[in-house]
């Protein structure tokens, strides 16, 4: 074990100091992160009342050593801010996929929340060396954490790989920080009714579509009861005009107020509604970065997109998906989008679209020799490769003396490979739709033929009558 710094030794005991009552309830340990709002630190629960009463929410079992994390909120935060996480994060203590708030320490403008400590793995150490069946878990355990969030009707606002902390070796992971998460807002739904939609506050024409949607999704559900194939998100209707003449500049004696919309977030992972300011976000921005880490597996890049600002960020798609698709989305939300001059932009983006993107990505690993004779980035490639050639990915053999029955798990192998790749893509597709509306949700996605050959455990487990919250004044 290094040595602590102590740097780090002297903060820690200025903690203690500031929160009386922390000393003689926890032992911190070391410091394991810091961000924008908060510091968090490794610590030994010295009653055990926290690692006892959530046993269940701890990775290292059979008799080792548990610990805590200690999340100290910086008194920069709003009150309201830090009164949000703290509870989100209770509202959310029933699912082992997300990390439960298991005690709440306070003293004047000190504000700690205890959490479970996790023995996980650096995203950055795993990426490129996880195979397909490994990201096929990965994928799985963020989407079962992300379901059960998004059911609650919480929109985690910040998904990325620092926030899902995942262990290889056991294939578990669990979503932390909802410092910027927030209840999904639902606007009034007699919006119909109105006269001048343009006089609503905050108003944006995708919620047009989203009514369409929802009044579509119930005619399909009715349909599915009577025995009929239900459709799939894509099919749904793309209207905007009913209400909403785009063509049509502002009024010249405009009253309206600037448009307004949440952009929290990290810079790579937003979704184009939150890039064009969109005031009516759901839960599908979250969907959205779950596919900007799929992308990162894949391609085996990451970070993936690395623009400064909002505006670059859409550029970088624009590159990708081209700006006849980006400009149909900036129009779905409202705006105009003009990208004439641009080098390197065309109008459909890549023509085998993002199958064509990662393998393109791949291809300058390969020849530049980056990746290791064993690298599992070879099937993904080797995939792409003959699937833009249209040929039928077939096992290859490469020892004329190898016998029939390793032969038959070699293929038994190979078709699995491939039938993962072709599943996977279909998945990064869902999770790519410009259109909020049409982008599958975490359930939909779990339903994949992708996710078939794991078994769906259960993971929300009713609150135990022992979990209970204190906040300490």
């Amino acid at each position: 074990m290094s040595e602590i710094p102590q740097e780090i030794v002297e903060e820690m005991k200025e903690l203690s100091v500031s929160v009386p009552e922390l000393g003689s309830r926890y032992k911190l340990l070391d410091k394991i992160g810091e961000g924008t709002f908060s510091s968090v630190y490794k610590a030994e629960d010295l009653t055990g009342s926290v690692t006892n009463s959530y046993a269940n929410h701890f990775w290292n079992a059979d008799g080792k050593k548990r610990y805590v994390a200690l999340k100290r909120i910086y008194v920069t935060s709003s009150p309201q801010r830090i009164y949000n996480e703290l509870n989100l994060l209770y509202m959310l203590c029933g699912s082992t996929r997300v990390a439960p708030l298991c005690d709440a320490l306070r003293h004047q403008d000190q504000v700690i929340a205890v959490l479970p400590w996790y023995p996980h793995e650096e995203f950055r150490n795993f990426y490129r060396d996880l195979p397909i069946k490994g990201i096929k878990k990965y994928m799985s355990e963020l989407l079962q954490a992300l379901s059960f969030v998004h059911s609650k009707g919480i929109i985690h606002r910040d998904i990325k790989p620092t926030n899902f902390l995942y262990s290889p070796q056991i294939g578990r992971g669990v979503l932390v920080d909802f410092g910027l998460a927030e209840l999904e807002q639902q606007p009034p739904r007699d919006i119909e009714n109105t006269k001048d939609v343009r006089s609503l506050e905050q108003f944006c024409p995708c919620y047009i579509v989203d009514l369409e949607t929802q009044s579509a999704n119930q005619l399909t559900s009715k349909s599915a009861s009577k025995g009929k194939h239900a459709l799939h998100p894509s099919t749904l209707p793309n209207n905007t005009n009913a209400l909403v003449d785009l063509t049509k500049g502002y009024p010249k004696y405009e009253t309206r107020r600037n448009k307004r919309a949440n952009r929290a977030g990290t810079r790579g992972f937003r979704a184009p509604e939150v890039l064009m300011k969109c005031s009516h976000q759901t839960t599908k921005i979250d969907i959205w970065s779950v596919g900007v880490i799929l992308l990162s597996f894949l391609s085996r890049r990451f970070p993936m997109f690395q623009s400064l600002d909002d505006t670059d960020s859409l550029l970088e798609l624009c590159c990708v998906f081209g700006w006849k698709r980006m400009k149909k989305c900036a129009a779905l939300h409202g705006l105009g989008f003009d990208v004439s001059g641009l080098d390197g932009i065309s109008e459909d983006g890549y023509k085998g679209g993002l199958s064509e993107y990662i393998k393109e990505l791949l291809r300058a690993e390969v020849e530049a020799g980056t990746f290791p004779s064993y690298s599992v980035a070879f099937e993904t490639y080797e995939y792409l490769i003959n699937k833009s050639l249209g040929k039928n990915i077939a096992p290859s053999t490469r020892q004329d003396d190898i016998d029939d029955v390793l032969n038959y798990e070699l293929k038994k192998y190979q078709d699995e490979i491939w039938s993962d790749h072709y599943w996977c893509f279909e998945v990064l597709e869902q999770c790519f739709a410009l259109n909020p509306h049409r982008r599958s949700t975490a359930d939909e996605l779990l339903s994949s033929t992708f996710f078939n050959e794991l078994i769906d455990s259960d993971c929300t487990e009713e609150n135990d009558e022992d979990d209970v919250l204190t906040i300490e004044n």
